[in-house]
């Protein structure tokens, strides 16, 4: 095991995308860590153990994949990681701030400051601009004003090629400039991690490779991405790959081989209509 903590089982040495921004990882700073977290859930009687002792570390700038089945807890892991539940017992630290003794109020605004989500259904306000989906996150921040909360919308939405949909509404928009739509949501307020949830599952698969490309500039920009999947193919696109099997992590792995995600969508045949 390296003497970095990084997880609770072996890793490798990292070999990041060729032209990664940033220091290196032992010169990052540590985003999440959990230590020996335990969830259990009461069900009648039975004592379900979703969670039995997890502990590892996120380091600003990784892009880390979470895989598990169904029954693995990941789930009950994306909500520690997200502040939307709290241990059973063990740690929780978001950005060197401890969660777990936080009340409901606390973890809101904890959750507000430093993490954007996506979600495999978008979540986006229908009948809405883009503009107007994407500034929702600044609305509960009292440092921006209306014009400075719409500088910052447009902002994002540039960022993820969207500089050209700024007033279109979600009925007027694809599967895939949906996702983007809420990937410059979760962007806009400048989070310590990206948290994705199944981001790519209701897209087809070349759509899938285009969000893929898009998380991939993010990493290379020095975003930190958690990307939470039951696709081992995700994996071959992050930088690591954690592994959870009844509710432990099994696998805790460095990608020292990361696969283009543009390169595979080029290959990909052309689009054809029906």
């Amino acid at each position: 095991m390296n003497n970095d903590n990084r997880g609770n089982t072996t890793s490798k040495v990292t070999s990041p995308l060729p032209d990664r921004e940033g220091p290196g990882v032992g010169q990052r700073r540590v985003v999440i860590e959990l230590q020996n977290v335990k969830r259990y859930f009461q069900v009648g009687s039975e004592t379900v153990k979703a969670l039995r002792g997890v502990s590892f570390k996120i380091y600003e700038g990784e892009f880390v994949t979470i895989q598990g089945t169904s029954g693995s807890g990941k789930s009950t892991l994306l909500n520690q990681l997200g502040c939307l539940d709290t241990p059973t017992s063990g740690e929780y630290f978001l950005d060197g701030v401890s969660v777990r003794t936080m009340s409901k109020i606390q973890r809101a605004h904890l959750r507000n400051q430093k993490i954007g989500f996506v979600f495999q259904n978008y979540n986006l306000l229908p009948k809405t601009t883009a503009v107007e989906n994407v500034e929702l996150p600044l609305m509960y921040n009292s440092k921006f004003s209306a014009k400075e909360r719409r500088e910052a919308a447009i902002k994002a939405l540039q960022s993820v090629g969207l500089g050209d949909r700024l007033e279109h509404k979600s009925n007027q928009m694809s599967g895939g400039q949906m996702q983007r739509v809420a990937i410059a949501r979760a962007l806009v307020n400048n989070p310590a991690v990206l948290l994705a949830d199944e981001a790519t599952g209701n897209l087809d698969t070349r759509t899938s490779f285009e969000m893929l490309v898009l998380f991939q500039e993010l990493y290379r920009k020095g975003h930190t991405i958690i990307f939470v999947t039951h696709n081992p193919e995700i994996a071959e696109y992050s930088s690591r790959n954690i592994n959870l099997r009844d509710g432990k992590i099994r696998e805790d792995t460095i990608n020292t081989n990361i696969k283009s995600a543009a390169e595979a969508l080029a290959q990909l045949p052309a689009p054809q209509d029906d």
